[in-house]
């Protein structure tokens, strides 16, 4: 692809210093290749509890202090960004946040969507105490992506499995996690049938309608296969997929930074994930060659 670009990326560079979050200025400068790992667990520790799980906004959709599974994915998120042979503490706080999630997680192995704690805090609309599993998805990938070896993973393998041998995901969310999952886990036969299963969830353009979301609220090609070469990619055309890129470049405002299409409920939650989808989008476009190096 392409490696030049329309965005200004000095524009972005700066929204992120004047409006991220300490995390995310550190998490670009790793990106950018001016700084080491260990500046991003720095900024990363605070968001952990003494019960090993991970709160206080890290997802900036559940704004309490307390331990919540949504939180310990994003943990497992920067972590899987860093790569276990960033820092030794790395694979340290996977195995860590991998005893949490299991002392949550409920006999058939699935960890609720939102604990019951989450009553008592600010919280998204759609962030009420429920037992969904579907974040299960989305927390074994990033526990595979860092080749984990943890007895939860195996539990909550087993139960992504039989999700997707049974019933058919649906839901914007549910097939977004579901193939996170199958781009991830270790099995490349079942995980390519299970993708083409999913496929009659996607509209003919490649996106998926986000049910109770905003008008129009959909998840695109980009959101369900982020990265090059995943198995998930089997979904879409070249074509789409250099629309879409095509499309993210379009999308840089003024300030410099991205905005996000879901509520915009709060003005920190605002704030905190317009600086996480700005990172990402330069993430995705370095990822495409759309964007070779960030000065």
């Amino acid at each position: 692809m392409s490696t030049t670009t329309k965005i200004d990326i000095g524009a972005a560079q700066r929204f992120i210093y004047a409006d991220a979050r300490l995390l995310e200025r550190h998490r670009l400068a790793v990106l950018s290749g001016d700084a080491a790992a260990g500046r991003v667990l720095d900024a990363l520790r605070p968001y952990r509890n003494d019960d090993g799980g991970w709160g206080h906004a890290l997802e900036p959709d559940l704004r309490g202090p307390d331990s919540q599974v949504s939180s310990a994915l994003s943990a497992l998120e920067v972590l899987a960004e860093l790569g276990t042979d960033a820092a030794p503490e790395v694979m340290r706080l996977v195995t860590e946040t991998a005893d949490w999630l299991a002392s949550v997680a409920l006999p058939d192995g699935r960890v609720p969507q939102v604990l019951p704690s989450a009553a008592d805090h600010p919280a998204a609309p759609w962030m009420q105490p429920n037992d969904n599993g579907f974040l299960t998805f989305a927390t074994a990938a990033r526990l595979w992506e860092v080749r984990a070896h943890h007895p939860w993973l195996d539990a909550a393998t087993t139960w992504c499995w039989g999700q997707l041998d049974g019933e058919t995901p649906v839901g914007g969310y549910a097939v977004l996690f579901a193939l996170g999952f199958l781009d991830a886990v270790p099995e490349p036969g079942r995980a390519a049938e299970a993708v083409e299963r999913l496929r009659p969830a996607l509209s003919d353009d490649g996106t998926i309608a986000v049910e109770g979301g905003q008008d129009d609220e959909r998840l695109r090609p980009l959101d369900l296969s982020p990265r090059p070469g995943a198995p998930s990619r089997a979904l879409f055309s070249e074509a789409q997929i250099s629309a879409e890129l095509d499309r993210l470049e379009q999308e840089q405002l003024d300030d410099g930074g991205w905005d996000f299409d879901f509520l915009h409920w709060s003005p920190g939650q605002t704030v905190e994930w317009r600086g996480i989808v700005t990172l990402g989008a330069l993430r995705t476009l370095r990822q495409h060659g759309r964007l070779p190096q960030l000065p």
